[in-house]
């Protein structure tokens, strides 16, 4: 008999992959490029699949550091043209919204991790909020809300502690 094999055997995973959005700023610096891409090597091997913007700064570090560890990674980029990702990028989206696609990146993701950014990646913690999904904000640089989904770490690898206890209390 010949078997079909799906992208998730190809994968090696048995069941549908768990996707963490990861968004921060398009230029940062090489502390927080560092940090966002041990913590893409982490989610990777941890089994999580990354969303991003798909672009610089710490969606590329993010992006890297999962590949790099043989991880998926996903990005909703804001034009029409799929050569506007980073190379690190495996699925490339291309959504031509603009801004109105951080909508999706916060959307996407069960939970959301927040790097030191601007005004857009402040909209797509906002926008987290509204869409229900836990954010978990790695290092000092926003103010929290007063509501339970926010939780701040120190580091990737808290921010990975994070993920795994926010998502266990999710019962799935």
């Amino acid at each position: 008999m010949d078997e079909k094999v799906g992208i998730t055997d190809r994968l090696g995973v048995a069941e549908p992959l768990r996707l963490v959005s990861v968004v921060g700023g398009s230029s940062v610096d090489d502390v927080v490029a560092g940090a966002a891409h041990r913590l893409g090597g982490l989610l990777a091997g941890e089994g999580f699949a990354v969303v991003t913007g798909g672009r610089t700064g710490v969606a590329e570090a993010v992006c890297r550091g999962a590949v790099e560890n043989g991880g998926l990674t996903i990005g909703l980029l804001p034009s029409t043209d799929p050569g506007t990702a980073n190379p690190w990028v495996l699925v490339r989206i291309p959504t031509g919204l603009g801004d109105a696609r951080n909508s999706l990146v916060a959307a996407a993701g069960e939970v959301v991790v927040a790097f030191p950014g601007g005004w857009g990646t402040r909209s797509e913690v906002a926008l987290a909020g509204v869409h229900g999904r836990p954010v978990i904000v790695v290092g000092d640089w926003l103010e929290p809300d007063t509501g339970s989904r926010f939780v701040r770490v120190p580091d990737p690898e808290a921010a990975l502690v994070a993920v795994r206890r926010v998502l266990a209390t999710r019962g799935d």
